[in-house]
């Protein structure tokens, strides 16, 4: 029980004292306190008690394209934190090839009747992509928020990074190295986030197509746009996730070259363990926690009734410079 009460106590960010008013049935305790308590015993898999067991958690679905990438883990603990200290229940819902579809996922949110719906990643920064399932959210005007660009005529509040600024950083680190035939690793062409990158970096330098490589979201697809990209002279590359990042670097060794020695890699997002791969890896970082935690804010604001303008919120990166970049090769 001591356990139970410290552990609801440190994700709610309140005393012991608190959590056991609640699970007692005590007054004194305001209703927004009471929901984040039982809302972090749902989160922590403790039940509650038998007198409160009756009681509709206030539903959330954050819809998540893989978990694979760490950075989506990331978005999902500050997402689900912050939904559990305003006593929201995060439901997390993975997509897998082949299973449940992002589409899917929303018919399930809709039969549970929640309060809203966070998603990061998704179907939405894709151009060509089916968005009917958006729609239907907005037909019955559930709250929405969208992590990271989305095409324009969804008309949801997001939150994103500023993907201008963050290939801005990444060309200019390059350019101070010497390195002069940069290249870019990009997601899908009906990827907006990788349409924003490409439309900075052709304001910075010369960026011939023949340096522009698209790949799926993964080390294997890294791998195989880098490889061509180094066939064709690239010697610095700007790449649009760090698994796309990590992918470059083992197309360099596996054509004998090093890293940073010959060829400089830039990832993006600085998601867990980049400073652990060999070499660390120079990324460009998403602020995780500010964007997670204004995401919450503005559902949070549309589940209390206020309106919320579909505005996108930018968010600026920051470089963070470590082993996988270096001077460019002489001649």
């Amino acid at each position: 029980m001591t356990r139970r009460l410290a552990e609801v106590a440190k994700k709610v960010g309140v005393s012991e004292a608190t959590v056991s008013r609640v699970l007692n049935g005590k007054p004194g305790v305001s209703e927004g306190t009471r929901q984040a308590v039982l809302s972090a015993l749902d989160v922590l898999g403790y039940e509650r008690p038998t007198q409160l067991r009756g009681e509709r958690a206030r539903l959330v679905g954050l819809v998540l394209p893989e978990l694979q990438n760490p950075i989506f883990p990331a978005f999902a603990e500050v997402i689900g934190g912050a939904l559990a200290q305003l006593g929201l229940t995060p439901v997390l819902c993975t997509q897998t090839r082949g299973g449940v579809s992002e589409a899917d996922y929303v018919d399930l949110l809709l039969q549970q009747q929640v309060s809203g719906v966070v998603f990061a990643g998704g179907l939405y920064a894709q151009a060509d992509a089916p968005h009917d399932h958006y729609r239907r959210l907005a037909d019955r005007n559930i709250p929405v928020v969208l992590v990271n660009a989305s095409i324009d005529d969804l008309g949801f509040p997001g939150v994103s990074c500023d993907d201008a600024v963050a290939v801005e950083q990444a060309w200019r680190h390059l350019s101070s190295l010497g390195h002069e035939r940069i290249g870019l690793v990009l997601g899908p062409a009906d990827h907006v986030p990788s349409a924003r990158k490409l439309a900075a970096a052709q304001g910075l330098g010369e960026l011939p197509d023949e340096r522009v490589a698209r790949a799926m979201f993964s080390i294997e697809g890294g791998h195989a746009a880098a490889a061509r990209l180094i066939d064709r002279g690239v010697t610095g590359f700007i790449c649009a996730s760090d698994p796309l990042a990590l992918g470059a670097v083992r197309a360099a060794r596996r054509k004998g070259l090093d890293v940073p020695g010959q060829v400089s890699v830039v990832g993006y997002d600085d998601s867990a363990l980049m400073n652990c791969t060999e070499p660390p890896l120079t990324t460009v970082r998403q602020p995780i926690e500010a964007m997670g935690r204004a995401a919450v804010e503005l559902l949070n604001a549309q589940v209390g009734g206020s309106a919320v303008p579909p505005e996108e919120l930018l968010f600026e990166p920051e470089l963070v410079v470590r082993g996988s970049t270096a001077q460019a090769p002489r001649g």
